[in-house]
């Protein structure tokens, strides 16, 4: 079936019914009190002057009918998507009401102006003409509400107006030609103003649709692209588990021995293959992570022994790159943390390679704890080239490698501390970096404290460890970070 078929069509007109009466609704819930205001102080004005029981009678009309505008509002705010016939039934409910309201006013306003002649005439045409425009600026959302309003008012103007001509019978240099003619130019500028008003609302639907449409393509995009990857991941990790396999059987010289060139070839192969493997396991992390399907199973963790695992865990990292982890633990307790530890060993995996990269050869990096109330903080400081004042958006960015030399030295897939940051955020934790260029640099990795479990309470007092010597001013910009 067409894109324009008569069900289409239908069914569009009445959603766009639908939508129309709701933003109705909302103008009617948000300006309830401004009208009753405004009902409330012509009728006692009005009241004073002339008749109060009239004025009395007009004001009880309107407000039985403000009370209807505001039940029918309630229930547009609950009809389902769809369901078209209760629509339609609410809409004809708006616009028989808007009848009788506008009849109401108009019947009011004509009595004054006809049986009040002079200051009432003037009170009359004023209120009219408030009334109107009044619809003008907030009506515009029901089209045929807004042309009943306007032209049972056009009709109320025209017998204040018209009745005196007929009456009386002036020449046209009157002022009551003058005034019929000023009548005439008030209601052009209403309908001017209607017209107006109307445009913008339908312009502003017209870019709010744009912006939904918009708004569901990018939804879709982003979901094809989450399930792009996840796919391609996952085909991609049997494959390349058995290249990586091999490669590494290979290099391992059980095979024999191999000529330099081809030597030198396998290690290239066995290196890439490696990356390789690292960035289908981001890859998957960030899919996981988008979609807040990365599970988490948080224990009691005992951050002092977590680290020295970390340490033991990173040796061949280390050695690698030829630097020397050093940690300071002396002195520290026990401190527990309630966390995940295989993601926290990610995150301190990531932060601590990251170190050992931008370290100079046989550098170190160093590792220590620090404690509040609250927080305990992991440090991770390394010697090396430091990190620009600007770059930490591109620090914790995704796909950027972040390296402060001429020529690319160091491999990575860009997306490891974005991971780490968003792993922390979701433990409840903080992760963060202070750097110098040509200093070097040291992050911090911040999450909160757990008092130790009864069972594994340490005799020993915790104490805040110093760790290692670093000048005055940096520590202290540390403590306030």
């Amino acid at each position: 079936m067409g894109a324009d078929s008569p069900i289409t069509r239908f069914s569009s007109k009445s959603e766009q019914l639908q939508e129309n009466l709701r933003n109705y609704s909302r103008a009617v819930r948000t300006l309830t009190w401004q009208r009753q205001g405004i009902f409330t102080a012509v009728a006692i004005l009005t009241g004073w002057f002339f008749v109060p029981w009239k004025a009395a009678l007009f004001f009880a009309v309107c407000m039985f009918c403000e009370y209807v505008d505001l039940k029918l509002a309630n229930w547009v705010m609950r009809i389902k998507p769809g369901a078209t016939k209760v629509t339609r039934r609410v809409y004809a409910a708006f616009v028989v009401n808007t009848i009788v309201s506008a009849l109401a006013i108009s019947s009011y306003t004509v009595w004054v102006g006809v049986t009040e002649p002079g200051v009432g005439t003037f009170s009359a045409l004023f209120c009219l003409f408030a009334a109107a425009l009044y619809a003008a600026m907030n009506n515009h959302q029901i089209v045929s509400a807004l042309a009943v309003r306007l032209t049972i008012y056009g009709i109320s103007f025209l017998i204040i107006t018209v009745r005196d001509l007929w009456v009386y019978r002036p020449p046209l240099s009157s002022d009551m030609w003058l005034q019929f003619f000023i009548v005439i130019f008030v209601m052009y500028f209403l309908i001017d103003c209607s017209i107006g008003f109307l445009r913008l609302y339908r312009n502003d639907l017209g870019r709010l649709k744009e912006l939904e449409i918009e708004h569901e393509r990018a939804k879709a995009a982003l979901v094809l692209k989450s399930q792009f990857i996840a796919v391609v991941s996952h085909e991609l990790r049997t494959p390349l588990t058995s290249i990586k396999g091999s490669l590494d059987l290979i290099n391992s010289g059980r095979f024999g021995e191999f000529t330099p060139q081809a030597h030198s070839l396998l290690q290239l192969a066995g290196k890439n293959s490696n990356r390789l493997a690292d960035l289908v396991d981001d890859l998957l992390d960030l899919q996981k992570i988008e979609e807040g399907k990365m599970n988490f199973t948080k224990e009691m963790v005992n951050i002092r022994d977590f680290i020295s695992d970390a340490i033991e865990t990173h040796q061949g990292l280390a050695e690698k790159y030829d630097v020397h982890l050093n940690a300071d633990l002396k002195g520290m307790g026990s401190i527990f943390v309630n966390t995940d530890p295989s993601r926290l060993m990610q995150v301190l995996g990531n932060v601590i390679s990251n170190a050992a990269k931008f370290s100079n050869e046989k550098g170190e990096v160093d590792i220590w704890l620090s404690t509040s109330d609250d927080h305990v903080r992991i440090f991770v400081r390394d010697h090396g080239v430091g990190i620009r004042d600007d770059a930490k958006e591109e620090v914790f960015g995704r796909f950027v490698q972040l390296d402060s030399s001429d020529q690319r030295h160091y491999g990575g897939t860009g997306l490891g501390m974005n991971i780490s940051r968003e792993i922390i955020e979701a433990l409840g934790g903080t992760i963060d970096y202070e750097s110098q260029l040509g200093a070097g640099t040291t992050f911090f990795i911040e999450l909160p404290y757990t008092k130790p479990p009864l069972a594994k309470t340490s005799a020993k007092p915790i104490q805040k460890s110093s760790g290692p010597v670093i000048p005055s001013a940096s520590r202290a910009e540390l403590v306030r970070s």
